[in-house]
């Protein structure tokens, strides 16, 4: 049967299965073990006193055995030992010294691990302490002590017959006597075992310590410089696995309509354009730095150079350069800055040494919140996409 014009609609129902979930790399995290270690250190001591700094300071060593329970929170046990100095502000200034050993336990705090969070590759770590000890001194020489104070003082020597009053507390034989002591502690790493460090710390104890008479606590301050070494394993490295990605079903419904025509369709014309450019196709290449670092190795800029002689093929083309950071080393403000400057570095390339224009080069930067590869050196990349 003819008919002018008909019209048959039919609808086709399919459903597709897609997978809409971000591709997503496994993560690696530090895991802190506690450990024991040993310290050895050296330095100076100095008494306070009336008398002339210089003549005040004496050698000083110390030893300790401690163990980091947290990575914020250890203790330590520590010998410190050597000699004291004591002297008169009167006449030829004398002075006198005596020895002494001072075991203590310190609690040790790494406020660099507080604040910065948990790094064991970080190079420099701040820590505070404080803690409790005796000090058990030996060898003062009294008999000395009150000829230099009667030679000093002469006319309280002839009125009381007793030597002067602020070498009241002069002492002989072997005392002991409770101090606290309060410090810093900066710690250089040169290893996941060895480490060098510096720590100033100060002691107070009774008024008895130097034999004067001030009416208040007696103090000495050590400056120490020594290495620590650091026994068994200090962090283990743990890898979370990446969510597997969520299926998800899309349904959609194609619809067509079909025509009828008496007649046969005329051909369609062909275009007068035979052909048109094919659209360019995504290019990539992956700029890898030094830990640390954003100027980019020679070996590297043949990467860059690949790029530009793409682009300058395809002068249509756009490249994103992506700067990323590994999560492994430094923190979030630090690795923010340094992804940022290591895709700045590849712009600057291509704009300086081949001369592809400012307009074409599009950049963005990740820190270490993405990890686009599994293992932490492979992060410290820019990423250059072309499309």
């Amino acid at each position: 049967m003819k008919i002018k014009k008909a019209l048959l609609s039919c609808l086709l129902m399919a459903g597709v299965l897609t997978a809409s979930a971000q591709d997503q790399q496994p993560k690696t995290e530090y895991v802190h073990n506690p450990y024991w270690y040993v310290q050895l250190q050296g330095g100076a001591q100095y008494t306070l006193g009336e008398v002339n700094f210089k003549d005040l300071i004496s050698p000083n060593v110390q030893v300790s055995f401690g163990r980091q329970f947290t990575p914020v929170f250890g203790a330590r046990l520590s010998v410190n030992a050597w000699q004291s100095k004591a002297g008169i502000n009167e006449g030829d200034n004398p002075t006198w010294k005596w020895k002494y050993v001072a075991p203590g336990v310190d609690a040790m705090f790494n406020l660099s691990n507080l604040f910065c969070g948990y790094n064991p590759n970080r190079i420099f770590n701040f820590s505070v302490f404080g803690g409790l000890g005796a000090n058990i001194a030996w060898d003062n020489k009294k008999d000395d002590i009150i000829a230099a104070a009667a030679a000093a003082y002469p006319q309280y020597q002839q009125l009381y017959g007793t030597p002067a009053e602020n070498v009241a507390y002069v002492w002989d034989g072997t005392k002991t006597r409770l101090y606290g002591r309060a410090g810093v502690a900066a710690d250089f790493r040169l290893s996941d075992a060895v480490s060098v460090g510096l720590e100033v710390n100060a002691n107070t104890l009774s008024d008895h310590y130097n034999s004067k008479k001030a009416g208040n606590w007696d103090w000495y301050f050590n400056a120490l410089a020594g290495v620590k070494i650091n026994l068994g394993k200090t962090h283990t490295v743990r890898t979370i696995e990446a969510p597997k990605p969520v299926e998800k079903v899309v349904e959609r419904v194609v619809e067509r309509v079909v025509e009828k025509c008496p007649c046969p369709p005329a051909p369609a014309q062909v275009a007068p354009q035979a052909a048109t450019e094919a659209k360019a196709e995504a290019f990539r290449r992956d700029v890898f730095f030094k830990i640390g670092k954003n100027w980019i190795e020679q070996k590297e800029m043949q990467k860059v150079r690949e790029v530009a002689e793409y682009m300058k093929e395809h002068p249509d083309c756009t490249v994103e350069i992506t700067g990323y950071a590994d999560k492994g080393t430094g923190n979030k403000r630090i690795n923010d800055s340094l992804s940022k400057r290591r895709a700045e570095a590849v712009r600057q390339a291509l704009i300086r040494n081949y001369k592809i224009a400012p307009a074409r080069i599009k950049t963005d930067y990740k820190g270490d919140t993405v990890q686009p590869f599994a293992k932490d050196y492979e992060n410290r990349v820019a990423i250059c996409i072309v499309d």
